[in-house]
């Protein structure tokens, strides 16, 4: 509709004004020979007839032309019109260029290799030719290469810098190489076998150095340039050759005799029939890349993974009618990443500034995965036979092997009850020699019971490789973490800004530590300081010391208890003034705040001297909460409580981690406020409740073994928590020293001691206990003397006091003898009254 609007708009300008459309033309097509008449009237009269036909064909056919060309454009305008245009995603425009490359190579390759081009190809072939010589016969190969590259991998704009120095110092190598070494193409070619590219760079090092040196120049540019393109620094050349060896042989030769593992009865080496099809790291490999599972194979359905898909559990032949075991070979590598690959962080959306992230190159590779071991069939022998000892109708069919623990499920019989299982807990513990068992009845998403016994030999999860996993790559959220791996081999990330508050309890030697540090580490490899700021506590004093110094910090590490108390009243403010910001400007998320500011959206109102700013996240991290609580228990609680009952729109998150769960330490109101936890190994039943609200965690067997139980997940998952080494920390913490400085912020600890001083006198030493009033009256909407004697547990002239002082601030109305009082104010105005009780300003 837009384009027929445009026509006719312009059809009366060029038709003197009539309506009719075969008008309009018509005059149109005999107003051009008018203007010729000086010309016609000196030419002959037949000679004039003739010319004017001609010309009215040409004219005509230029006219229609032109014609179409308006209208096509007209309906180019009108469908994508530059306002309301949606600009090409990267990942079309990346496509466009592989398979324009991809274009260009078949072009090349026809015009090279063949006779069947046009004289546009072979034009282009010989203008390839001019520039690089006789390596054009070999171009095509290389795009062909490129292309796919393109057409596979997702683009990593910061990289190309670093990607364009590097392929360049090659291609000028090689070029000059060829100058050098080659021979002339033609005895007129002056060029060389280079071409003009190679000439130019071949040409003046050999006229002032000679040939040899030549070579031997080029041949360590196109070395640098090579370490470049791979970011591989000369000293960690060896390490990634012998990478790339591991990776095509494979790891672990000696744990072949652990993969043939069959039916005693069948006597058949199903795996080996299946390795001589293709190498079992490859399959593995294939799996990690797509997710597909060769059915005809592993004659089981894929299990569901919540996570990443590893590995298939191992089928088990537990009776002469089931088939043959088929273990999956998890020795490769969990993730075979290229070293072309930049680290992962740099997917992140680039901030404006010179601060450069850490690489996760410095993060070391972990222990390489393993599909059996020969303990695995004892443990499978023990198990079916407590299963017929008891003449239960079962059999172990299948089994997972985690970094630490294996599960092996159970399928029962028909008229099975599950409690058959479970009631053997303590027999099965028996069997396998290993009192750490647990029992899933039945296992998430599988008509299957789960039996987790330890491993005896425990592989090591690098925080490296957890970082390097698909999970971490497809999330560039800056506050993603690594966590570990769970029981089915796959990679376990956690993103805090949605979790949004996280509960770490552990007893001491668990990994509760290591976990802290794993979470730091991965901040500081995808944060910047703009877009995240940390406060960390630290009573122990020694336990956060690493950290000391870096940019994303707003306090010094605090580890006096009282400061801490402090610091999480000085968030609580920073927190209402967000939402204050949030609430003028009309947002719900700081993220979405944010975005306005950067777009330039949200102003100050006029007058103000404000500024806004874009916020960044604010995490918190109190390594040991007990000690908090000791100290100053209903400050450190309430600060607590506000923060995790509202905080969670402001971007400010905690992380509480304690080695004493019990139920002074987090209490009901902390827990109700914090939905995920990460337990790991407890002393008790008792403790294991006060983290999971659910037994568990006291049959976890330490060393990083632990249940991680997100928002909104019903069971815990059993994760193998990832492990960072303090040669890695420090190299980290040193990088990001050496990018910026830390700017503390001054009021953190300032704001506090004036907040004192603003308490009204009137309320005097009792502030505590009028707040315990307030919150008493105002949940329950009953303002009784007698209710603030039982439940504070004061005489009756302190409660009257206490009623006096309330009515004083027109929180409840006046006495009427016997009666209670009216409560003039509602649950939801509790927090700003709390706020203005001590000593805060709305």
């Amino acid at each position: 509709m837009p384009a027929r609007a445009s026509t006719s708009n312009r059809a009366p300008a060029r038709g003197s004004g009539s309506t009719r459309p075969r008008s309009g033309s018509t005059a149109a097509k005999k107003r051009p020979p008018a203007k010729r008449g000086s010309t016609a009237a000196r030419r002959p009269a037949p000679k004039r007839t003739q010319s004017t036909l001609a010309g009215s064909l040409w004219r005509g056919a230029t006219g229609t032309w032109g014609l179409l060309a308006r209208g096509a454009g007209a309906v180019a305008r009108s469908v994508a019109r530059p306002e309301e245009a949606e600009p090409l995603a990267a990942e079309h425009r990346r496509d466009g260029v592989g398979l324009a490359v991809l274009g260009l190579a078949i072009v090349l390759g026809a015009a090279t290799w063949t006779d069947g081009i046009g004289p546009v190809g072979a034009g282009l072939a010989d203008a390839v030719r001019w520039a690089i010589g006789g390596l054009t016969a070999a171009l095509p190969v290389v795009l062909f290469l490129v292309a796919l590259r393109l057409l596979r991998h997702p683009p990593h704009p910061e990289a190309r810098g670093r990607l364009v120095i590097g392929w360049t110092s090659v291609v000028a190598a090689v070029v000059g190489i060829a100058h050098v070494t080659g021979p002339d193409v033609s005895p007129d070619d002056r060029t060389g076998a280079g071409g003009l590219l190679g000439w130019a760079v071949g040409s003046p090092l050999t006229a002032g150095l000679g040939s040899v040196v030549t070579v031997l120049l080029l041949v360590l540019l196109a070395f640098f340039g090579l370490l470049v393109v791979t970011a591989t620094p000369v000293h960690q050349v060896p390490e990634r050759l012998r990478e790339w060896a591991d990776r095509q042989l494979g790891r672990d030769d000696e744990d072949d005799d652990d993969l043939e593992f069959y039916d005693d009865e069948d006597e058949e080496p199903a795996p080996k029939a299946r390795r001589g099809r293709k190498s079992a790291a490859s399959e593995v490999q294939d799996t990690l890349d797509t997710g597909v599972i060769d059915h005809a194979a592993y004659a089981e359905a894929p299990q569901a993974v919540a996570h990443e898909p590893a590995a298939e559990a191992v089928p088990v032949a537990a009776a002469p009618a089931r088939r043959a075991p088929m273990p999956v070979d998890r020795t490769a590598p969990p993730e075979d990443l290229p070293p072309i690959e930049e680290p992962e962080q740099l997917r992140i959306e680039p901030v404006e500034g010179t601060y450069t992230l850490p690489s996760v190159s410095v993060l070391r590779p972990g222990t390489p995965p393993r599909a059996k071991s020969k303990a695995n069939d004892v443990a499978i022998e023990a198990i079916t036979g407590v299963l017929e000892q008891f003449n239960i109708d079962a059999a172990v069919t299948s089994y997972t092997r985690g970094p630490t623990v294996t599960r092996y499920e159970i399928e029962l019989g028909n008229a099975v009850k599950v409690e058959k299982i479970t009631a053997l807990t303590k027999n099965l513990a028996y069997a396998v020699a290993n009192d750490n068992i647990r029992i899933l009845a039945p296992i998430p998403g599988k008509s299957a019971v789960g039996v987790e016994v330890p491993n005896t030999d425990r592989e090591t999860v690098s925080l490296g490789d957890v970082m390097r996993s698909q999970v971490a790559k497809q999330d560039p959220h800056p506050m993603l973490v690594g966590l570990g791996k769970d029981i089915e081999g796959g990679f376990v990330c956690a993103n805090l800004a949605k979790m949004p508050h996280l509960l770490v309890a552990g007893a001491t030697g668990a990994g509760k530590s290591s976990c802290i540090n794993s979470l730091l580490t991965s901040l500081l490899l995808r944060a910047t300081p703009d877009q995240l700021r940390m406060i960390l506590v630290d009573p122990k004093m020694v336990e956060l010391t690493p950290y000391d110094g870096i940019p994303h910090l707003i306090t010094p590490i605090i580890t006096d208890p009282k400061k801490a108390a402090t610091a999480l009243a000085w968030l609580v403010e920073e927190m209402e003034q967000r939402y204050q910001d949030m609430r003028a400007t009309g947002v719900r998320h700081i993220d979405d705040f944010n975005r306005k500011v950067e777009r330039g959206e949200i102003t100050a109102p006029p007058g103000s001297e404000r500024v806004y700013q874009p916020y960044p996240y604010i995490l918190t991290i109190v390594d040991e909460l007990a000690d908090l609580m000791m100290v100053a228990p209903r400050d450190v609680e309430e600060s607590i409580v506000r923060i995790t009952q509202k905080a969670r729109a402001a971007g400010i998150h905690l992380v509480l981690a304690t080695q004493r769960p019990s139920v002074d330490v987090v209490t009901g109101l902390i827990k109700a406020n914090v939905p995920s936890r990460l337990a790991f190994s407890t002393s008790s039943l008792t403790d294991s409740r006060v983290i999971l609200d659910q037994p568990g965690a006291e049959k976890l067997i330490g060393m990083g073994d632990a249940l991680f139980l997100p928002i909104g997940a019903g069971k815990p998952i059993r994760v193998q928590g990832a492990y960072v080494s303090d040669a890695e920390i420090e190299a980290v913490v040193e990088f990001t020293k050496r990018q910026a400085e830390p700017e503390y912020r001054e009021e953190v600890f300032t704001a506090a001691a004036g907040e004192k001083k603003e308490i009204d006198e009137d309320i005097g030493s009792d502030l505590e206990l009028l707040v315990q009033a307030v919150e008493l009256v105002v949940t329950s909407q009953f303002g009784s003397t007698s209710m603030l004697q039982r439940k504070l547990r004061v005489g009756f002239a302190k409660a009257g006091r206490l009623m006096d002082l309330m009515e004083s601030r027109g929180i409840v109305g006046p006495s009427e003898g016997s009666k209670a009082r009216d409560v003039l104010i509602k649950p939801d105005e509790l927090e700003s009254v709390m706020f203005t009780l001590r000593g805060g300003q709305l």
